[in-house]
């Protein structure tokens, strides 16, 4: 239980450390809260970034964990691009770059992800781009052309929806990546063929089992050439290779890091006094192990999760992980956390890009993704998803015959399980 009096530091002013800043608050904590981050402005949610914002669609404001005015009105004390150098585990004092220091008494590590590096040639051209902040989102918008020529390097969920919204916006798209099609790792094969299917119908071209080995141009980006040959003119590139997190202010400390910070069901490192939360928390999680997700609704989740350990709560972090991605006119949504299945069984087809997919081990219903099916998990309690949702949690056994089965009602399903 923190003391009244206690000093909260929170380094990392993105979506999960703003929402332990706001939690704490909330909850009714009246100690000193710190909250330090590269990045100008307030913690905000990223996901506008690769569509809606980057179309010029919609504003930030309704994605923010709170407007500038409350952090005053709450006294939580801000830095905003403000780098930090390093943590003193010993000392508790964060160091910053500027040689200065903050003490703590507890520390919560929310440093997120970075885009991750790439050994490519010419990537630091002008016209190359990646995609984290506000300011990599409006770099891009800046050089986007009716018209002109986009290539993009890997169809994750950041580059599946840049490219759509590229593509939207009247640029020729063309995406290289190593697999066979968009988003197969986390979603198999079949879905991944569909996904291939939207972009191409939207005239995206997908260059499959290849990868762009240098870029080149005279002042600007103008090509792209594979590893197979192929030369691809271009007028801006953006690198979607994924992230990876952010580590570099735990060096020479006694942390523990494997794929991110290790921590346990209550989101503890190793040393006491210090949490984590989002993308680069790989916590151990009652349903599906270690695991480290990067998705807005964990970071919001996990956040808030760590505000609650800190005054008090014992109970795990037990959150049932639900995403959702746009791009064009469809919409993806996947309850639960999966990398290996024996079954994936469809209720409605992949090929009418209006179906459900259930992913089982061994019989347990352990995600379920839907394409154009239901609403948000975390908004449409009465949805097939929300359902699934439900199911995931309970470690469901459920036959395919079921679940293929359109008149068995998922929800009567999961209130039947979860009474």
């Amino acid at each position: 239980m923190l003391d009244p009096a206690a000093r909260v530091v929170i380094v990392g002013a993105g979506f999960a450390g703003g929402n332990v800043a706001a939690a704490l608050r909330e909850e009714g904590f009246r100690g000193r809260v710190v909250l330090i981050g590269a990045e100008p402005g307030v913690p905000f949610g990223r996901p506008p970034l690769s569509k809606t914002y980057l179309r010029s669609e919609e504003a930030l404001d309704g994605w923010l964990v709170k407007a500038a005015a409350w952090y005053e009105a709450n006294d939580v004390e801000r830095h905003p691009e403000t780098v930090v150098a390093g943590v003193d585990t010993a000392a508790h004092d964060v160091v910053l770059a500027d040689g200065s220091h903050i003490p703590w008494d507890h520390l919560v590590l929310c440093t997120g992800g970075r885009p991750r590096r790439t050994s490519i040639p010419g990537t630091d051209l002008p016209g190359v781009h990646v995609l984290r902040t506000i300011a990599d989102c409006e770099a891009i918008r800046r050089a986007v052309r009716p018209g002109g020529r986009a290539v993009v390097l890997g169809m994750g969920f950041i580059g599946s929806e840049v490219a759509a919204s590229l593509r939207q916006l009247g640029m020729a798209v063309t995406a290289v990546l190593r697999g066979t099609a968009p988003l197969e790792n986390v979603l198999g094969a079949e879905i991944g063929a569909v996904m291939a299917g939207i972009h191409r119908d939207h005239g995206v071209e997908l260059l499959t089992g290849d990868s762009i080995v240098r870029l080149e141009g005279g002042g600007t980006v103008q090509r792209a050439v594979t590893e197979r040959g192929v030369r691809i003119d271009c007028d801006l590139a953006v690198i979607g290779a994924g992230i990876e997190p952010d580590l570099d202010v735990l060096n020479g400390t006694p942390i523990e890091l494997d794929n991110g910070i290790l921590v346990d069901s209550q989101c503890r490192t190793n040393v006491a006094g210090i949490h984590a939360a989002g993308d680069v928390a790989n916590h151990l999680h009652p349903l599906f192990g270690r695991v480290r997700v990067e998705h807005y609704n964990n970071a919001e989740k996990m956040g808030r999760y760590v505000a609650r350990a800190l005054l008090g709560d014992t109970s795990p972090y037990d959150y049932v992980h639900t995403f959702w991605s746009d791009q064009f006119e469809h919409s993806l949504e996947y309850a639960g956390h999966v990398s290996h299945w024996d079954q994936l069984v469809f209720r409605g087809s992949p090929e009418s890009r209006r179906f459900l997919a259930f992913y089982l081990q061994s019989g347990i219903l352990k995600a379920a993704a839907g394409l154009n099916r239901g609403g948000d998990p975390e908004l449409d309690v009465d949805g097939e998803l929300s359902a699934c949702k439900q199911l995931v949690a309970a470690r469901a056994t459920l036959s395919p015959a079921v679940l293929t089965d359109e008149s068995a009602d998922l929800r009567s399903l999961a209130a039947s399980l979860t009474r």
